[in-house]
């Protein structure tokens, strides 16, 4: 399917497709993206030019080429940490050993000193807490009676809790870090927004890191369940020399900023089952249905809007007969990969039935999404939970009164007014 080509000499020159501008215009509720279902249409691989950075992009749509290209090391994001490339965020200037523009080996070095705090057993430690969190939420909601907004009273606090639960953050300072990260990923403040925000937030883990580093004493690399939150493992690696202060603060800050794309998942998920009685009353009816329904409602939800980070081709690569020359600016889309009709027949139909574990929500190759394990977890508990103490569950207004977020990166309903 790619395959390195010879020199650009040795091929007859061809012609590009016409760049694409891409802008960051208003999405309606969970509708899919209108300008990128064209550029799906258009080709395997088509040029974009987004709202901010420089020059265009190659844009990958079909699934085996994302899984390809996100998996190839011949594309690199650490390269495009470097570039000007053309891009949805206003604001841009990656920290030096970010994890998420890191190439290997660089890369497995810096996600190897937190991996402990994302194992399946992690999890499994940490959810008995997250369903006592997620019950105090609930019981909050009933005590006080319906209407509700279900995203400021339950959707959105508890996320953050269990993020802030496995990075470590006292209970005090959360709401703190949770503004930071709403400004962080939303397009609508502008970059100077962006980056005072950045500065508080990198400041802050800065100093929690650096007091972790300084009050463990063991030295020895072994962490017992009361220091594996995600800032004591980088305080310890910073001690050991495993990782530099700055590389820690950058490894932190995305695992951070990450908690806020279950509140805007779990946000669109209901909001499709109290749209679609079928979708409801299957989960309702059938529990046994919901481990693969998370999974098909994981494929189908819009979770971000246009595209995520570029990479580098770093040599000539031919797609398809396409030549991605070495210099040029890659992105591929997750999103379009979900929607592959090769892959998941009738994609834009949302199918309870069908097996939709090979999806690409979470990412795919080296940069798979470092908290999926605990994604799903939030989610699971959430739908059981919801659904179970609130069998009467439903919108407390029009669907089409229910306001959605615009001009950010991560797509989510602003609120959802329910009642039961």
């Amino acid at each position: 399917m790619a395959e390195e080509t010879g020199t650009l000499a040795e091929r007859p020159e061809q012609p590009l497709p016409p760049v694409r501008d891409w802008p960051a215009g208003e999405l309606n509720a969970t509708e899919f993206e209108p300008v990128l279902a064209e550029l799906m249409r258009e080709g395997p691989l088509t040029r974009i030019r987004l709202p901010y950075g420089e020059g265009w992009a190659w844009l990958a749509t079909r699934y085996d080429d994302v899984k390809m290209i996100t998996n190839d090391p011949r594309f690199s994001r650490r390269e495009a940490s470097v570039r000007q490339v053309t891009r949805l965020a206003p604001h841009f200037a990656p920290r030096p050993g970010a994890l998420a523009w890191a190439d290997q080996p660089d890369h497995n070095r810096l996600r190897n000193a937190v991996s402990a705090a994302y194992t399946v057993s992690a999890v499994k430690r940490l959810r008995p807490r997250a369903q006592e969190m997620l019950d105090a939420l609930v019981d909050g909601l009933v005590a006080d009676g319906p209407p509700a907004d279900l995203v400021e009273r339950v959707l959105e606090p508890f996320p953050i809790n269990v993020v802030c639960e496995v990075m470590g953050v006292p209970v005090d300072e959360r709401q703190k870090l949770h503004d930071w990260t709403r400004e962080i990923i939303s397009t609508a403040g502008g970059a100077e927004a962006s980056e005072r925000a950045k500065k508080g937030l990198f400041g802050w883990i800065g100093e929690a890191v650096r007091e972790r580093r300084d009050s463990e004493s063991d030295g020895d690399g072994d962490s017992d369940s009361d220091s594996e939150d995600v800032l004591s493992l980088l305080g310890g690696a910073v001690r050991r020399g495993e990782l530099g202060l700055e590389e820690a603060i950058s490894v932190a800050g995305p695992l951070q900023i990450g908690g806020e794309a279950v509140t805007n998942n779990s946000g669109q998920m209901f909001y499709l089952l109290l749209t679609r009685p079928d979708l409801l009353r299957r989960f309702r009816e059938d529990p046994a249905s919901r481990p693969a329904g998370i999974e098909e409602l994981l494929r189908h939800i819009p979770h971000r809007a246009a595209v995520g980070l570029p990479r580098i081709a770093t040599r000539d690569v031919d797609i398809h007969g396409t030549l991605v020359s070495a210099g040029d600016a890659v992105y591929v889309s997750y999103l379009a990969a979900n929607r592959d009709p090769d892959v998941f027949p009738d994609p834009d139909r949302i199918d309870f039935d069908r097996d939709a574990g090979a999806h690409v929500s979470f990412g795919n190759g080296p940069h798979f999404c470092t908290g999926a394990v605990f994604s799903r977890m939030q989610i699971e508990l959430l739908i059981d939970t919801l659904l179970e103490r609130l069998p009467g569950l439903r919108l407390a207004v029009p669907a089409d009164q229910v306001p959605f977020r615009q001009r950010t990166m991560i797509r989510g309903p602003v609120a959802l007014p329910v009642t039961w």
